[in-house]
């Protein structure tokens, strides 16, 4: 992203540009069904909605391209999670990412292009340049790569190339390329930019690029036969004041839209466009056919196989307000209409609905344990803590361990302090009530740019039907930590509440943020005895207590009382992890059976039993029905290393 004066936000938006005819290069697509998908860019108000990837976070790639190979829709961008920030000296290089999805709105990360955590990429792209922006990848038919060209500003020609032979990357760098114009610049500086890559029907490729010594002219050059560098025959297709080209055909006929004016992270700019009937020959005038580009930046313009025909799906970035750091950019994207061979003048819309030729069914990632969450759709972003605390109640739906609470979070304006857990008991006004059950602060560099999932990891023993909350709060007094929030109740009544200086909590009608909940079963008989590393477990009789959390724990077998601490059990079992303590009966006396000695055998027993497997007071227990393995693999671990370990049921 490059602005040729600091006044103005102009002459090198990042915007994201899409490939048009690409769709039809790369491999042979697998065999894929029709299938009919949704794409929301609005909720019902008009508000932008926050697009969340396979695993729950925001989608963290902007500026970039989007291309259909071997049947997979990708999706390529820069981060900015990271905490990248234009003009922000010190700020890191984020590099780039890629997505892949097979029906446009499930997104699963598939991870950073490169790696552009080297001083090299760091040294071209960090907050004291002018920044690297827009991976576009295409497929060489004939070499059987493919070929990344990104945007930069250490070289000549302002651009970088890659190849690579899978369309996720890793990603080699070539030979930097030379093109027609700017040629004799200096190295450094302002010279080409935003652009696109755009393959023809026989194979022939283009790159499509700003020019900001010209003040902003779009040049198209055709690229050699390896698509990695130019070939000195080009077109100039717009004098002036432009960017963020997105090259494509329709029926015979090559279409460029572009940004009119440029305006660098701007939201709101113009949508123009002009034709041609041969790519390196005479382009019309330029006509306008939206003055706000539905709330963005023009992005992308991508032909999409349609049951009905081909679709050319437009795109936007809806930029940040022109923030430094553009991890909350939301995404537009609706399909172009056509009057002859004429563009039809944009009318921005909630919802699109694509009869796909290419494309299945996607869904969010299986979450081992889930309990309670309120999903991904239809969610916006705010940020406030720090001067205000938030609080989002869940109800267990069966009683465990509370083995993760997650809360989709993102910082804004450099935090001076950390974002800082409780879990509570709370009320059904949704107020944290008594004492925190765990408390845990996440320190700011942990937490990203872009909204996405914070998990904590309690371990506290939760009861079904008895309502907690998590809390969230900070003493930062610089910047802010934000939240994903939905006003439609997507959990019931919502669930959450606020509190800024005053003592009391205020609920939100129908207010959900977003979250979601594992508990694990305790297992065996275990039952919650001591809170996190400062209390007392008190037992009845005679009992075995374990102290850890998750599935890392020291056993003791103790008559009465233990201290739920590190000094009492004589190790840590887990570092770094806030631990309790649990009890259970135990197996020697107080109704159990010995079943099998010497980890070889079978335990059998009529019915179902609580089945325990250990020694010397430490024991993992399983529930079975007629038998069990007395063994390491039927119960999942070993209680004690280097012992001969037995069974009883119960």
């Amino acid at each position: 992203m490059s602005r040729k004066h600091r006044t103005r936000l102009a002459h090198a938006g990042a915007l994201l540009v899409l490939i048009a005819a690409q769709l039809l290069a790369g491999p042979a697509p697998q065999a894929s069904a029709a299938y009919t998908t949704t794409i929301t860019n609005f909720d019902a108000a008009g508000n932008q909605v926050v697009r969340f990837d396979t695993a729950g976070n925001a989608v963290d790639a902007h500026d970039g391209d989007l291309a259909l190979f071997g049947g997979v829709y990708y999706l390529y961008g820069t981060s900015y999670d990271c905490g990248y920030q234009w003009n922000g000296a010190g700020t890191p290089f984020c590099g780039f990412k890629v997505y892949s999805s097979p029906d446009l709105v499930h997104w699963t990360d598939r991870g950073k292009l490169f790696d552009a955590t080297t001083s090299t990429w760091q040294t071209r792209c960090n907050g004291s340049t002018y920044g690297c922006y827009r991976p576009h990848v295409v497929y060489n038919n004939s070499t059987g790569q493919y070929v990344l060209w990104i945007n930069s500003y250490d070289n000549v020609s302002g651009f970088h190339v890659f190849t690579s032979t899978q369309p996720t990357g890793p990603f080699t760098q070539t030979a930097d390329p030379t093109l027609a114009v700017n040629g004799g610049a200096p190295a450094s500086g302002l010279k080409n930019g935003d652009h696109d890559t755009f393959v023809d029907d026989d194979g022939t490729a283009y790159l499509a690029y700003t020019d900001w010594v010209s003040g902003g002219g779009i040049v198209v050059e055709r690229l050699n036969a390896s698509y990695l560098s130019g070939t000195g025959s080009y077109v100039r297709v717009t004098p002036s004041s432009t960017e963020a080209p997105a090259l494509f055909k329709r029926s015979g006929t090559y279409y460029l839209t572009y940004s009119d004016p440029n305006c660098g992270y701007c939201s709101g700019t113009g949508t123009s466009y002009r034709s041609a009937t041969s790519v390196l020959g005479t382009w019309s005038g330029g006509t306008n056919i939206s003055t706000n580009s539905c709330g963005g930046q023009p992005s992308f313009v991508t032909p999409i196989s349609l049951t009905g025909g081909t679709a050319y799906l437009y795109g936007s970035d809806l930029w940040n307000n022109a923030a430094p750091n553009e991890a909350l950019a939301n995404f537009y994207w609706a399909p172009l209409t056509f009057s002859g061979s004429a563009i039809s003048t944009m009318t921005c819309q909630n919802t699109v609905t694509l009869a796909l030729t290419t494309g299945s069914a996607g869904a969010q990632d299986t979450v081992t344990d889930l309990d309670q969450h309120d999903g991904v759709d239809g969610f916006r972003r705010w940020a406030d803590i720090g001067p205000v605390s938030r609080i989002q109640t869940f109800v267990p739906s069966r009683s465990g361990t509370l083995t993760s609470a997650s809360l989709t979070t993102f910082q804004t304006g450099n935090p001076n302090a950390g974002l800082t857990f409780d879990i509570y008991q709370a009320n059904a006004s949704f107020q944290p009530t008594g004492s925190p059950l765990y408390t845990v602060t996440v320190p700011a560099s942990s937490i990203g740019w872009s909204p996405r999932s914070v998990t904590i990891n309690p371990n506290i023993s939760v009861t079904a039907g008895t309502r907690y909350g998590i809390v969230a709060r900070s003493t930062t007094t610089s910047g802010l930590y934000g939240w994903a929030f939905n006003e439609n109740a997507p959990y019931p009544s919502g669930g959450s509440a606020y509190k800024n200086s005053s003592v009391n909590w205020t609920a939100e009608t129908n207010r959900s943020l977003k979250f979601q909940t594992t508990v694990g079963a305790s297992g065996g008989g275990w039952t919650y005895c001591a809170a996190a590393e400062n209390g007392t477990c008190s037992v009845s009789g005679t009992a075995v207590v374990r102290y850890g959390a998750g599935s890392s724990y020291l056993y003791k077998t103790v008559t009465g009382s233990i201290g739920c601490n590190q000094t009492a059990f004589g190790g840590d079992p887990i570092f770094g992890t806030v631990k309790h303590c649990d009890s259970s009966p135990q197996p020697s006396g107080n109704g159990w059976t010995s079943c099998a000695v010497g980890e070889t055998g079978t335990c059998t027993f009529a019915g179902t039993k609580s089945v325990a497997y250990g020694a010397n007071g430490a024991f993992v227990y399983q529930t079975a029905t007629g038998s069990i393995g007395c063994n390491q693999t039927a119960f999942g671990s070993d209680p004690i290393f280097g012992t001969v370990k037995s069974c009883y049921y119960k």
